[in-house]
């Protein structure tokens, strides 16, 4: 089984590194961050500008002034000015969009070749004002006199020049994200310590492949500072002095009294970009390009925001599978984002649970136990960091690179994203 039409093939992928929000990318955009990657990939990959046919890309806290970011991608990364562009956002899960979006095109022969990608400068979110505010500014640029631009503040309070920060809630549910985590990991019986196990699991396997140079092709190096002098080469999330009983001594973050979910088993707000270069196979081997791997299937799922938000990948995971034709003895490779590691380890135990698929999946088979060195090799989100916009394109590509090293065949990437919602993607080399 496969998917019709042209077969995609991704032949390349770059990502900057991922860096705590507030740091070293600190005085960087969205923008510059993608426009960074992009161009560096598109040298790195050697592919002539005018092969680029367009360019999917997306950001999920995006600034006002850039309604579409992958054209002002495209054009500040010096791609032709006649490379098509458009911009999409699925939360977490969004550069999968992207990647899925751009396979679609290809295949249908839409598109020969794709730059598809996503970034998140959290350090530069927008910070609205009130509507109150934001009518009198437009009444006041309207006045055609200084009294008539300052009559149109004499209804605004105080209260209401107050700057309004983006909502880190679920707008249907009032619950943020960390406290959706919390809830589920009451509801499927996670413990603190199982949590805390994982993400040192992360931190210790991330720490391990940037030590053993596994990165290298995978993260450019961007420079920073006032006069470009400083370099950024690596992730500066990573516990390279990890040690599990330290976690134990975090306070719980969103339910003080009697919750697991703290800092250190929770993925940080990061910086970053990553882009992939896909196109079809018969493009790939005119360019004289040699395929990572192809993409073999996909799926997306959504459920109930106030049922357990991040628990779509029970649902995504195993109708990508099926799509496929395939069982998990199949998938040699699992790269799992990690947003919480009461998250990965809710989908985990829903994916092994006859009772979760006899419930939710109509009486289908569960997929099984996950054998844990299958899992994220070389660390997860939770150590490397998640800048929203991009971690489904650096999954895709840590995956490629993982399976090249090892000599396997496949992998399933599984995203979970707010809103309740869920991405599989099926990736094979041969």
């Amino acid at each position: 089984m496969g998917r019709p039409g042209r077969r995609v093939a991704i032949v390349a992928g770059l990502r900057t590194p991922f860096v705590k929000a507030n740091t070293a990318f600190k005085d960087f955009s969205a923008l510059e961050l993608g426009r960074q990657v992009v161009s560096e990939l598109v040298q790195r990959a050697e592919i002539p500008p005018s092969a680029i046919d367009q360019i999917v890309f997306g950001t999920v806290i995006p600034a006002v002034q850039l309604s579409n970011i992958a054209r002002e991608v495209g054009l500040a990364s010096g791609l032709p000015k006649s490379v098509d562009a458009y911009s999409v956002v699925r939360a977490c899960a969004t550069s999968i969009q992207a990647l899925t979006s751009a396979a679609d095109a290809i295949a249908l022969g839409e598109a020969d070749l794709v730059i598809a990608g996503g970034a998140e400068a959290m350090s530069d979110v927008p910070i609205m004002y009130s509507r109150p505010v934001a009518q009198a500014v437009v009444a006041a640029s309207r006045g055609r006199t200084l009294m008539e631009k300052l009559q149109a503040f004499t209804d605004v309070s105080a209260k209401d020049l107050l700057p309004v920060p983006p909502a880190i809630a679920e707008y249907s549910t009032g619950l943020s994200m960390g406290e959706s985590a919390e809830k589920m990991a009451k509801e499927n019986g996670i413990s603190r310590e199982e949590q805390d196990k994982w993400a040192h699991r992360s931190h210790f396997l991330a720490a391990q492949a940037w030590e053993a140079g596994k990165f290298g092709k995978e993260v450019m190096r961007v420079l920073t500072g006032k006069s470009f002098d400083q370099v950024v080469a690596e992730d500066n999330i990573v516990r390279k002095d990890s040690k599990l009983d330290g976690y134990a001594k975090l306070k719980p973050v969103f339910d003080k009294k009697y919750g697991s979910i703290t800092a250190g088993n929770s993925s940080p707000l990061t910086d970053g970009a990553a882009a992939l270069v896909v196109c079809a196979e018969e493009k790939a081997k005119e360019l004289g390009l040699k395929p990572l791997g192809f993409l073999r299937e996909y799926a997306y799922a959504a459920v109930d925001p106030g049922w357990q938000l991040l628990q779509a990948p029970a649902f995504s995971a195993p109708k990508a599978l099926k799509r496929a034709g395939m069982t998990l003895k199949d998938v040699d490779l699992f790269e799992i984002h990690e947003a919480f590691a009461a998250q990965v380890l809710s989908n985990l135990q829903a994916w092994a649970s006859k009772k979760f698929a006899d419930e939710h999946l109509g009486g289908a088979q569960p997929i099984g136990d996950v054998p844990e060195e299958k899992i994220n090799p070389r660390g997860g989100s939770i150590a490397l960091g998640h800048p929203f916009g991009g971690t489904g394109a650096r999954l895709v590509h840590q995956a490629l690179r993982e399976l090249e090293e090892k000599g396997k065949n496949t992998a399933l990437v599984s995203v979970c994203a707010a809103g309740g919602l869920g991405a599989a993607v099926i990736l094979e080399r041969a």
